[in-house]
């Protein structure tokens, strides 16, 4: 008896350890696709709980020390600075995790990693405009545009990020210069999501749209014809920022503040960043890999290259709170 009630402790105690918890703001297939072959590689069961940023940040900060979570994913530097403000997350050592994100794409002190890049673009309606239209994201004030410009609203944390990162290069005066001149171009007060915004521009409601990357990659990729139609309807350009590149963000991660299995979660974020696994996420999400050297999809190649700026991205989430008051100032709804 003593024999059985020992062994039962220890088959609890693997069944524990080969585990672990995920709270997640993505929703895409890939991802799901990735967590089944990591726990075929390992062992480990991955756990998903789903929901916004905003939400799981709040949840955790709730749960404390209880929360059973072990990694925060979510989309946008911003957010993971917020979380790493809020206290939710630890930092942790990987020289992995090091070697195979660029330090731009990471926490300066490893409290969060970058896992998959996304550009915010410009695309346009090929029929009216060409890339060269639009070399620069401070070309988006100019006159020429008053009317045809279609972007979501500036409670939008892509919006915000792109915002801070103006006030990095270019200055909060210039950054509330720029702000308010793309709200005297809009086509209209803004609405829906990216890929709204294509859907506009095919409609003819404005000339041009600024998106996610990964969003055109959507919509050329939807199982409705419609939604492809519209995806190929349209250009796409790289702008550049003060002349130092594109703008970029990252879809990341973070070990909880809470994690009870921090050595599983460090196993799943070196997983995500081999060069298996940042393929999977080019060819299924249509987002470009975080790690050097992993072969992009045809479609991303298809787009074309370009100079992605090399801010570090935790500079964008210690400007958010700038680049809101900045939208405010300029009326950016």
């Amino acid at each position: 008896m003593r024999y059985l009630i020992l062994a039962f402790a220890c088959s609890t105690h693997f069944l524990f350890a080969a585990e672990v918890n995920v709270y997640s703001h993505r929703h895409y297939e890939a991802d799901q696709m990735l967590f089944d072959q990591f726990t075929a590689k390992t062992g480990i069961k991955v756990n998903i709980v789903k929901a916004g940023a905003d939400a799981l940040i709040k949840r955790l900060k709730i749960e404390g020390d209880k929360s059973p979570a072990d990694i925060l994913i979510t989309a946008d530097a911003g957010l993971l600075h917020i979380a790493k403000e809020e206290g939710v997350l630890q930092a942790v050592k990987s020289n992995i995790l090091e070697q195979s994100i660029p330090s731009h794409l990471r926490d300066p002190e490893s409290y969060w990693f970058g896992l998959t890049t996304r550009a915010r673009v410009v695309v346009f309606a090929k029929d009216r405009v060409s890339a060269a239209d639009v070399p620069s994201y401070e070309s988006l004030t100019d006159k020429k545009w008053k009317g045809k410009i279609l972007v979501r609203s500036s409670t939008n944390v892509y919006n915000q990020s792109l915002l801070a990162s103006v006030i990095a290069h270019n200055g909060k005066a210039e950054a509330e210069i720029w702000a308010k001149g793309i709200v005297a171009n809009m086509a209209h007060a803004p609405k829906g999501n990216d890929r709204d915004q294509v859907k506009d521009v095919v409609a003819g409601i404005g000339d041009i749209a600024i998106i996610n990357t990964y969003y055109l990659g959507l919509l050329l990729n939807s199982p409705n014809p419609e939604e492809q139609k519209v995806g190929q309807a349209v250009g796409i350009c790289f702008p550049k920022l003060a002349g130092a590149g594109t703008h970029i963000n990252v879809s990341g991660a973070g070990i909880t503040k809470s994690s009870k299995n921090i050595d599983n979660a460090i196993k799943l974020l070196e997983f995500l960043v081999s060069d298996e696994s940042q393929r999977i996420f080019a060819e299924a999400n249509y987002e470009y890999p975080v790690k050097p050297g992993v072969r992009w999809s045809d479609l991303l190649n298809a787009w074309g290259d370009f100079t992605p700026d090399t801010i570090n991205l935790s500079k964008l989430g210690e400007l958010n709170r700038d680049a809101v008051r900045v939208f405010q100032t300029a009326d950016w709804r």
